[in-house]
């Protein structure tokens, strides 16, 4: 068998392997422009920025809320207010929010039910359609997908024509996301397509990771040996049609020339997607470690010395009290209308010095596994806080502001010191992954020309993909 055999041989059956996962692959990239961009539903508000405390005027300190309802322990705290009411959102000993009326004490019987619908209808705007259901949802699935961070929050479904879902964090009034029945269908097709769930439901998503991995490798050795016999057989395809064209001949091998020009000009786009897909899985699979659970606190009643209400600031400048336990001392945690979050001693009111930054050192140390150690190199750690999202702590992790703890040798971490969480993790790995996928398979390099520029830009890559493999296919079945 000659060498060019060899190499048409080899290329046709890599071809012929990665054939359905491309056409998966750009068929669902297709979609993605238009589940993000184009036809994302709109919701009329997005945030929700609760009233300063010198607007809601509470009656009651949290001391007399506990005292009234007999609660010797909780875990936290803050003030809320929604149809016309002012409340004390309590959480519990047993991580239930209970809701008191900040006037007299009284608990409100489905609270953060009704907190949650007082939300979604803020978001939607909507305050006429009946809510159908609303369901606490503590894991993620195929229409609250892993990229959505928060858990756990309230689903409230909308009884419209539209179908509309809202995912509400009461904890933080925040939302989640939303989907509408086009947004689902989409999100379904995405998911069955692009990141082939159902193989983690068949056999666990490692296995569904190595699969993908493997199939990524066969794409890239497809279009590594397509280019190779391209290069080094040019000469001989440029001989032949030479002659067909002398001779009078009709071109009987379109597809297959077709197939190899197409192929040509949309190589780098390919081997751009490939290689940051492998990237990404990989690093997927690298980053295995589990991290520990999310940092829990219990604060004994007695604890709280000082009156909430009595703290050294001023309430038009309080947009949230809470508590936060650490390093043997417990604090009120006030974060204020510029989004700076102060430290008071709650038995003596004395602030805490650079606070925050200590908290988040402080959980930082504790979601850091075993076998490492932070306080080895406490005295170098470089904190600062996050108030907007960039390239490496982007839009996907949700938390807004946080405390950016780097240090050597264990990359960024980002905590959310308001609720204690992890917001994610980057070290170098990380890091170079995620600036591969954004610019290599996102095409943020195109961000400069606006989102629908760039979103064209790559449903046209996507689109000369997808014409190679089928051109591919279509040579292989008439040359048969």
């Amino acid at each position: 068998m000659s060498v060019k055999s060899s190499f048409y041989k080899w290329h046709r059956v890599l071809g012929l392997i990665a054939l359905v996962p491309v056409i998966c692959w750009t068929l669902s990239g297709l979609s993605h422009p238009l589940m993000s961009n184009w036809f994302r539903p709109h919701i009329p508000v997005e945030v929700y920025n609760p009233p300063v405390q010198s607007k809601l005027t509470p009656r009651l300190s949290i001391q007399q809320v506990l005292d009234t309802n007999q609660i010797t322990s909780l875990r936290n705290f803050r003030i809320v207010s929604f149809n016309h009411v002012v409340y004390y959102q309590v959480f519990g000993k047993d991580s239930v929010y209970n809701y008191f009326a900040a006037n007299n004490g009284e608990l409100l019987k489905n609270g953060d039910q009704q907190y949650a619908i007082w939300l979604a209808r803020y978001f939607t705007q909507d305050s006429v359609s009946a809510i159908k259901s609303i369901n606490l949802q503590k894991t993620f699935d195929g229409q609250y997908q892993p990229i959505n961070h928060l858990l756990p929050v309230w689903k409230v479904s909308f009884s419209r024509p539209d179908g509309m879902d809202v995912y509400i964090e009461t904890c933080q009034s925040r939302m989640g996301t939303f989907n509408n029945n086009s947004r689902k269908a989409l999100l379904w097709l995405f998911e069955q397509l692009h990141t082939w769930n159902f193989l983690a439901a068949l056999a666990g998503d490692t296995f569904r990771m190595v699969f993908l991995l493997t199939l990524v490798i066969v794409m890239f050795f497809s279009l590594l040996s397509g280019l190779v016999i391209y290069g080094l057989f040019w000469g001989k395809f440029k001989t032949a049609a030479q002659k067909r064209t002398k001779n009078g001949r009709d071109e009987k091998r379109i597809f297959q020339r077709y197939h190899r020009q197409v192929g040509l000009y949309v190589s780098l786009l390919m081997f751009t997607f490939v290689v940051s897909a492998a990237f990404h899985l990989f690093a997927k699979l690298y980053n295995t470690e589990h991290e520990r659970p999310a940092y829990e606190q219990l604060i004994d009643r007695k604890e709280l010395k000082l009156a909430n209400l009595k703290l050294p600031v001023a309430d038009s400048n309080v947009s949230r009290v809470g508590l936060a336990k650490f390093n043997g001392h417990t604090y009120y945690q006030v974060t204020d209308n510029k989004k700076a979050i102060l430290y008071f001693d709650t038995q003596t009111g004395t602030e805490l010095a650079d606070g925050d930054k200590t908290y988040a050192a402080f959980l930082c140390n504790y979601y850091l596994p075993e076998d490492k150690e932070i306080k080895r190199v406490k005295g170098r750690l470089t904190i600062s806080q996050v108030r907007q999202f960039d390239n490496e702590y982007g839009f996907i992790n949700k938390r807004l502001p946080v405390q950016k703890v780097s240090y050597p040798g264990n990359g960024n971490w980002y905590i959310e010191t308001t609720t204690a969480k992890l917001a994610t993790k980057v070290n170098a790995l990380d890091r170079a992954e995620g600036l591969s996928f954004i610019f290599l398979h996102k095409f943020f390099y195109m961000s400069w020309a606006g989102k629908d520029i760039r979103d064209i830009v790559s449903m046209l890559a996507a689109s000369g993909v997808l014409a190679v493999a089928l051109l591919g296919f279509a040579s292989l079945i008439k040359n048969k």
